[in-house]
């Protein structure tokens, strides 16, 4: 489209432009008795391309015509405002998280794994499992097994996260073994406090959604401790206990070094998963296969909806002054034109000039 479309009828003016360029002129000359010889004799390449200098010019001038007319590309983009969430992801990743309960496409996968498909369905979305996906919340990552790790501070790339989030591993070292819930806790009501300050608005709501399958058995803080902290704070914990009950399959490495399922004894402290979640006002779930831990995922995503104002604007793009581009990049028209009129200047001071 066209900012000024009426200098567009300045293109009439270049037909005339063009008669005066290429009329040939009335120039003295020496009469010859004939010029049958001359023009027998075959056309050099200077003397082929003596109409380009004309040419570029009318090229040239097309294009300043139709940079005055300003030809923009005009892009919608939209804005989204949210009321403001704020979700930190709490993970657990200690050795219990190597049992093979859970499935996925038919194939037995340990828990973590699982988890990471889903939590990761749950902030970029997933359509099969009813999950819109956060894009206008920031959504934190923390880990935890004897000790708890910020991975990721709350934060809008999403992209980034569920990278950091498939790139965290179940521990194999026995000193960094445990299950530190409470400290896990109190670490992500200490990043979501913390985002008050940094950010220009007040963030409304602060989530955590905490996975474990086991029970607190490291750290300095207690569960339900934490949870005080959480609900003073104003920040509400959901809990997940993940894995079957009773029993489930852990690998073990036999004494010929081959490596099998054993079933073992599991536990999950409900109890006290249930008490923190009520007390921050938030809400303990059980996942014990695949299916199931989607679920609570969208349940959690339908419990906790960002209110989303969209803006429409159109951005332009001033293509006479500003590149374009489409399946190819092309320079900007008055460049171009630019271009052209010093090839034409350098072409007929140089190898196309006519001697008078």
């Amino acid at each position: 489209m066209f900012y000024s479309p009426w200098y567009l009828l300045l293109l009439l003016l270049l037909p005339l432009l063009a008669w005066r360029l290429f009329a040939p002129q009335r120039r003295g000359a020496i009469r010859f008795s004939s010029l049958k010889l001359a023009q027998q004799m075959p056309r050099t390449l200077r003397q082929r391309l003596l109409w380009l200098p004309a040419a570029l010019t009318i090229a040239a001038m097309t294009l300043i015509i139709i940079a005055i007319a300003r030809p923009r590309e005009g892009r919608e983009q939209t804005v989204a405002e949210s009321e403001g969430i704020a979700i930190e992801m709490v993970v657990d990743r200690s050795g219990s998280m190597q049992a093979m309960d859970f499935q996925i496409n038919g194939e037995h996968v340990d828990r973590l794994t699982a988890i990471k498909k889903v939590a990761g369905e749950f902030v970029i979305g997933d359509e099969e499992n009813n999950l819109e996906g956060r894009f206008s919340d920031l959504v934190g990552l923390i880990t935890f097994a004897g000790y708890a790790d910020g991975e990721t501070p709350p934060t809008l790339d999403h992209a980034f996260l569920v990278s950091q989030l498939n790139n965290s591993r179940i521990v194999t070292n026995r000193r960094e073994d445990g299950t530190a819930i409470g400290d896990a806790i109190s670490l992500a009501v200490e990043k979501l406090n913390a985002l008050d300050a940094r950010q220009k608005q007040k963030v409304q709501s602060k989530v955590v959604i905490l996975l474990t399958d086991g029970e607190n058995n490291a750290g300095e803080l207690e569960p339900v401790q934490a949870a005080e902290l959480a609900a003073t704070m104003g920040v509400k914990v959901y809990t997940i206990g993940v894995g079957t009950k009773g029993e489930a399959p852990i690998p073990v490495t036999d004494p010929f070094g081959r490596r099998t399922l054993r079933l073992m004894p599991v536990n999950i402290d409900e109890e006290t998963l249930t008490k923190v979640a009520e007390l921050t006002g938030g809400k303990y779930f059980r996942a014990t296969d695949t299916d199931s831990l989607a679920k609570i995922y969208a349940e959690i995503d339908q419990l906790e909806k960002t209110k989303v104002e969209a803006k429409h604007f159109v951005d332009y793009r001033e293509l006479a002054i500003q590149s374009y581009a489409g399946y190819v990049t092309l320079p900007p028209l008055l460049l171009i034109a630019f271009v052209l009129l010093a090839t034409r200047l350098v072409l007929q001071e140089t190898w196309l000039r006519e001697l008078t």
